[in-house]
Parts: C-alpha cells; structure tokens; sequence
C-alpha cells in the first residue's frame, strides 16, 4: 500500500532544493557591443546582387551544375577582393563527397581567409547556397550578404583571422559545415551562420542558437546579436520560450547549421529572418530587411573581434527574463524529485518480500512490453544501412527538404506494419512464458515503477531534463501500484495519459516549429534513426521508456484483487484479529481492576 506519509517525508530534500535553486538565481552576461558605425554593409548593392544569383542560379540542388556553377561565382567574387597582401582573402575551394537529400553527392566548399593582426582564435562566417526548391530567393539572402561582407572586411584591419564560407549541403544533412569543422579544426571564437537574412515573412526567434548535441550556443553571443537587432534594426529578435528551451535541451534538435557547429564545441548562432523553420521557397524579399540583417551581422563581427574569447561552455541552464537558473540546479531539482518516489518505492518492494510476491517475474515482464519499440528501431537502422532509406542525412532535416512522399510513404508504413507485428508476437510470447498479456495488479505497477526509476535515473546521469520529462508519470502512477488506493479503470487512464503529456507536448512542439503533421513527424523519426543522428543506447532507452508507457495502459485496464499476504509455511497471514486471536483487556490475566474482584 501507498505510504503517505514517507511519501510526504521525503519532499523535504525536495523544498531544501528549490530553496538552493532560487539562491542560484544569476543575472544574464552581457551582451557584447561595438563602436563600429555599419553603415558600410550596402544593402542596396547585396540585395541587387541577390536578385542577380537568383536569376542566373535558380535551381540549386545540392551537387548540382547550378550549385557548383554559383560556387564558382562566389570563389571569382573572393578572388577579386586581393590576395591576402594586398587585404584581401586567400580563396581554397574544397570538393568532398557526403549524403545530402539527394543521396550521396559531390559537393564544393568554398574558403576565403583574411589573417588577422593577432593570433587571437578566428571567426568563422557562413551561408550555404544550396536548396531544396526552385528559386528559394530568400534562402540566398545569406549567400548574397556573405558576398558583401567579403567587399566591407577586405577593407578593414582585423584583430582575428575571419573566415568566409560558402557551403553546399545546408539544405539537409548540412555536409558542408561538418566538412569545413573538419578541414580548419574547431579552433574558432565563434560562428555566425547567414540564413534567410532577407524574408518579408517573419518567424521568431531571429537568432537560433539551439544545437544537435545537449546545449545550446552561449547566451553572450546569442544576446550580442538580439540586442543589436533591438538597438540598430528596430526588430525584435524574440527570445525562446521557457517550453522552447526546456524541449531542445530534453530531446536535441534543430535543422540549421549551427546545430553541427555548436555540437562540435564551437558557439555559433543562426541569424535568420523566418526562424528555426527557414523561408518558404517563394517568400518575399525585403531590401530594407536585408540591409537591417547584413549591418547587424557586420557589428556582431566587429564586436567579437575586439572582445576576449567567447566561453566555449556551452549554454545548458534556463532563461527566465533577466535572470538564469544554472544546469547543475535544475539537476537537483530532477533528482531530488525523484525521491519520493524512491522512498515509496523501496517501501512498496519491501512489503513486496513479506507477502512473497515475485517482482521479478513482472519486472522482465514491463521489459518486454519495450521489445516492440526496439524492434521498429532496430528496423529503421536496417533500412539505412541498406540504403532503402537512401536520403536520409546524418543530422536532422526539414520535411520540406524530403517530403513524405515517394519511397518515403512504404518505408513509414512498413515500420508501422512492424510495429503491429512485433505486438502480436509480444502476446505469443508472454503467453508461452506464462506471464499473460493482461498484468498483475497487486505486484505489476512496483515492477513498472522500479523500471522506469532505473531508467529515468540513467537518464538523469546524462542529460536531466530528459530525465524531467518522466517525473510526472513516475508521480502519477504511484497510485497504479498501490491496488488499495488504485481508482477506476477511466481515471487510471486519465493518469496514465497525464503522465505521457509531456512527451505527447514535446512532439507537438517540434511537429508545431518545425511545420510537420503527424505523417511529418512519423518521416522525422524514421530519418533520426535511419540516419544515425540517435544513437543506439539513446534508442534503446527511448524504447524502454516507451514500453514503461505501454505497460501502464495495459495495467491501467487490469483487475483490481489485492494478492492476500502469506506467511512463513505459506497459508495466508492472518491480518484481521477474530475471537480465537483476542488480545484485548483480560486476555494476558486480566486487568488490576478485574484481579480485585
């Protein structure tokens, strides 16, 4: 039975932890500032030269004639800012073969170096060219500011080496960023990366700095260039949600260059018009915007380039308006929370082993309930090493880039098939085992419990707020292992389905952002594992998670009878005094009172 009251007990480590966390309360850094008047970004001429790319370049699939054609336009244009003595850049072009959503590509990176006057750490500077669709002027924006930023530098004296990169690949998979890490080291201060700089339509935040590893870019650089957007363009950059935040830190994920870039322990930050989704391929283009996002992007140069060295730690606490709550208390808040249910727990198990029920048995049982889930997983890594899922990048890619349509329609639903099948053979299974679909409710939810503790505690060790995600549910379903206190099957469902909102919320966040429907979202699943961007153990522990939530519904609908306790020679313990066990007044010789008699 539930203990309320050891329940209530161990909160308190809980309330001395929250307590600790409002002390840790800080104040944001400061964002970085300069003095430089930007005035030289001509916005006029880059959006000219836009409209220009544009029509001369219109289809840009990645590896195609258009898009080595334009690298050529881009190296010729470096080229003719000087060499290197005369203030100019030294220009290398790089060609490598990687996956893109066209499958396995040849692609062009194009170089443009300018040393510094100190061996301070360089800045690197880059666009991609490539897209998905014909047209996609606002996706060249980044590419035409990338060129007028080269004409401003090449006439200004720089403390640190700046990098200019015009990559391929960025339109899904971003095999041109992780190339160019690749070939000049991660020895950089920072990254800005030029998106949609020019979009009429907008979709905040402007400034991404979500990565594809846990942790996002560092919060000086991203409020560098908020706060210039704010002060020198009139335009509210917008700041990530406390959701938002809490999402990306949970389950990492984001379809911009910078996702590589700050995954390989260098900050960087995406600057763009639309946001974390990108431009449509027919947006409209705005020359003032584009002239308002390439000076910011020149001051955010200069500021970095005569400040020390941004932090390369990445950014893993909370912002909440002025103010940041550190990793490592938000850490504590998860693993104190997880206490209470520890307790009950440990106390559920105990009285578990006096009645002799076999948790064991059940915990093996709430496993395999997890089989299904790997297998579907295991199946989408078999159709990317086969090459059946042929398109599917190493880092996440938007939809748009690689519609669910096509060969992408069979592989979902031969992964849904898979899923039914595995179903059916997990009831066959447990039946030949002996342990029956339908749970035990008197021991099943200690066993549910204790699996889901264990796994939520390994999540905990590596990244806490995934490990926040299951909090609710391990709360909730207390009730489903106590039969005593366990309510009707209807609010057991409700319970059930209250503690897997969390995770129903993080897919419609990302389905929401990044402009999926549920078919998108099952095709973003699909190419997660298909192309290696969650690995085996993650995949491994996902499922087991999931299978603690297919074993909850499957408990939430089970019986009611409490197991009677056994005692020693194995008859049931007698719990409920009767005659024969009186041991009320007079029983051990009578009362003072009664002796006098």
């Amino acid at each position: 039975m539930l203990n309320a009251r050891l329940y209530r007990v161990a909160f308190v480590p809980f309330l001395l932890a929250l307590a600790v966390a409002s002390f840790a309360l800080g104040a944001r850094p400061p964002a970085l500032t300069s003095s430089l008047a930007p005035d030289a970004f001509e916005g006029a001429r880059a959006y000219g030269e836009l409209h220009d790319l544009a029509a001369r370049y219109p289809d840009r699939r990645p590896g195609s004639a258009g898009d080595e054609e334009l690298a050529d336009r881009v190296a010729q244009v470096f080229r003719a800012l000087g060499g290197t003595a005369a203030g100019g850049f030294s220009v290398r072009t790089e060609r490598f073969q990687a996956q893109t959503i066209d499958g396995e590509q040849t692609l062009m990176n194009v170089v443009a170096e300018r040393p510094g006057s100190s061996s301070e750490s360089p800045i690197l500077i880059l666009a991609h060219r490539d897209a998905a669709a014909r047209g996609s002027v606002a996706e060249l924006s980044g590419t035409a500011a990338l060129l007028e930023l080269a004409r401003v530098l090449a006439a200004r004296e720089t403390k640190r080496t700046v990098v200019l990169a015009s990559t391929s690949g960025g339109s899904g998979g971003d095999a041109g960023a992780t190339h160019l890490l690749a070939s000049i080291g991660t020895g950089l201060d920072a990254a800005i990366v030029l998106g949609d700089v020019a979009g009429a339509k907008v979709n905040r935040p402007a400034v991404v700095p979500y990565s594809n590893g846990y942790g996002s870019a560092p919060l000086a650089l991203a409020l560098t260039l908020s706060d210039m957007l704010a002060n020198q363009a009139q335009f509210q950059a917008g700041s990530p949600s406390l959701f938002g935040q809490l999402a990306h830190l949970a389950f990492p994920l984001t379809v911009g260059e910078q996702g590589v870039i700050d995954r390989a322990g260098v900050p960087a930050v995406l600057l763009q018009v639309s946001g974390e989704l990108g431009p449509a391929p027919t947006t409209a283009v705005s020359a003032e915007r584009m002239e308002a996002f390439g000076r910011v992007a020149l001051s955010a140069v200069d500021a970095l380039d005569s400040a020390p060295n941004v932090s390369h730690a990445m950014q893993h606490g909370l912002v909440l308006g002025r103010k940041t709550v550190p990793a490592w208390a938000i850490a504590l808040l998860v693993l104190t929370g997880l206490l209470p249910v520890l307790a009950v727990l440990l106390d559920g198990l105990a009285g578990a082993r006096r009645r002799r029920l076999n948790v064991g048995r059940w915990v093996l049982w709430t496993l395999s309930c997890a089989l299904p889930f790997f297998t579907c997983a295991l199946f989408a890594y078999l159709l990317g090493v086969l090459g059946i899922v042929g398109a599917a990048p190493p880092v996440p890619t938007l939809i748009t880039a690689l519609p669910f349509s096509g060969d992408a329609v069979p592989a979902v639903v031969a992964v849904v098939l898979t899923f039914a099948l595995s179903w059916m053979l997990w009831a066959v299974l447990v039946k030949r085992l002996g342990w029956g679909v339908r749970p035990d409710a008197a021991v099943a939810g200690l066993a549910l419990l204790l699996l889901a503790l264990a796994v939520t505690a390994l999540a905990w060790l590596r990244n806490p707020y995934a490990a926040l995600l299951a909090l609710p549910a391990l709360h909730l379903w207390l009730l489903l292992a106590s039969p005593e206190l366990r309510p009707r099957r209807t609010v057991c469902g409700g319970l059930v389905a209250l503690g897997l909102l969390p995770l129903l919320a993080l897919g419609v966040f990302y389905a929401d952002r990044l402009g999926m429907g549920v078919d998108g979202l099952a095709w973003m699943a699909l190419l997660l594992l298909a192309g290696g961007h969650m690995g085996f153990v993650s995949a491994a522990m996902w499922s087991v998670a999931f299978g603690c939530g297919a074993a909850a519904v499957l408990l939430s609908f089970s019986h009611h009878e409490v197991a009677p306790a056994l005692g020693g020679d194995g008859r049931s313990e007698v719990t409920i005094r009767g005659p024969r066990s009186y041991a009320g007044p007079g029983s051990l010789g009578g009362t003072a009172s009664a002796l006098r008699r």
